[in-house]
């Protein structure tokens, strides 16, 4: 019995913040079917993992970014 949209909106709109960002790359991921650009996602990913994890880079909350694109916007 599949859960009908909006209650596993609900669920989804419950997570942490992290557990957004790896549900959404999840969701992403299983869109792109072309191995080109899986390839070049994951490479993209590689480098700025290795940017954060050599210090070149402070990485932002979602919710800080969120902020600062909505401020953008309006």
């Amino acid at each position: 019995m599949t859960r009908p949209l909006d209650a596993l909106e609900a669920e989804v709109l419950n997570l942490s913040a992290l557990q957004h960002s790896h549900l959404l790359d999840r969701l992403i991921t299983s869109l792109e079917t072309d191995p080109e650009i899986q390839e070049a996602r994951a490479m993209v990913a590689e480098h700025r993992d290795a940017e954060v994890d050599g210090g070149k880079v402070t990485p932002s909350s979602g919710e800080l970014v969120l902020t600062r694109l909505h401020k953008q916007l309006q």
